[in-house]
């Protein structure tokens, strides 16, 4: 077992900033254990037949969620295909925001909700909100109504499609304690690892030639989504923090900038200033 993962190791070299993790995650799933059992009691174990067709699709840049069938984010399972981007660590900042900033939140809305890791992880620990999720993609509203289903959080979601860019959009859906986004935000000419650019869904990534595109339709249009005192969350490129201030400022927002756990900017949380209430200028 040792020398197979040292082989595969060194084979996903070339493939992966991440080879050893990846060969033991793909040991694991062909043993029908989780990593930390693999590493504490089966390493003496005879390597699974199916472990060499796993560690060939991986060194083809499939990323290893699709070839596992889930990932984990803010501590939960997401079932994840190739309709929907792959959640991220970096993007929990966006759910520790959520949850500091609006723990009260009764209604939750998730604008581009893919897998719907965002908003099921605030659902998660927000016990009294309901929420709606919003995509424009068929295919990826079903993987988070799956998602919704293991959680155990069908009761308080509704998805919905609706697309910004279109007018109209938005009627119906009432106003919001907390608002999510994660909307496409890179540049169409960027370079993107082959496991991103090949496996991941191009709607969900790509938002014209600076990755502004989406945040120029969506950010003006969120104020009447917020309800009196409301924060909205809206996940940002590491080096778009000052051209989406300037979007959401002009939109009437006061703007708060968040970092991820490597320092880089990740998030901004939006909030209308309140006019002769609580906390207005």
């Amino acid at each position: 077992m040792g020398a197979t993962l040292r082989t595969a190791t060194e084979r996903l070299a070339a493939t992966s900033d991440t080879p050893r993790l990846d060969a033991e995650l793909l040991m694991a799933h062909a043993l029908g254990v989780s990593r930390s059992d693999l590493l504490l009691r089966h390493m003496s174990a005879p390597v699974p037949e199916s472990f060499a067709a796993l560690l060939a699709r991986r060194a083809e840049h499939e990323p290893v969620a699709h070839i596992l069938g889930e990932q984990e984010f803010f501590g939960l399972p997401f079932r994840v295909t190739p309709d929907v981007l792959i959640p991220r660590g970096d993007s929990e900042v966006l759910v520790e925001a959520a949850l500091a900033g609006m723990p009260a939140a009764r209604r939750v809305l998730d604008c581009g909700t893919g897998s719907g890791a965002l908003l099921l992880a605030v659902l998660h620990h927000l016990p009294a909100a309901q929420g709606v999720g919003i995509d424009r993609s068929a295919t990826a509203l079903t993987v988070a109504a799956d998602n919704a289903a293991r959680l155990g959080l069908s009761d308080r979601v509704k998805l919905a499609a609706a697309n910004w860019l279109q007018p109209g959009w938005d009627e119906g859906l009432g106003q919001f304690d907390l608002i999510l986004a994660n909307p496409p935000y890179v540049e169409e000419a960027a370079a993107l690892s082959p496991s991103v650019r090949e496996f991941e869904p191009a709607e969900a990534l790509f938002a014209g030639p600076e990755g502004l595109d989406d945040y120029r339709a969506l950010v003006p249009q969120l104020p009447v989504l917020l309800a009196p005192g409301g924060v909205a969350l809206v996940e940002i490129g590491a080096t778009q923090a000052e051209a989406v201030i300037a979007i959401a400022a002009a939109a009437g927002f006061t703007v708060r900038l968040r970092h991820d756990l490597g320092g880089r900017p990740r998030a901004l949380e939006l909030k209308i200033p309140l006019v002769n209430g609580p906390g207005s200028d």
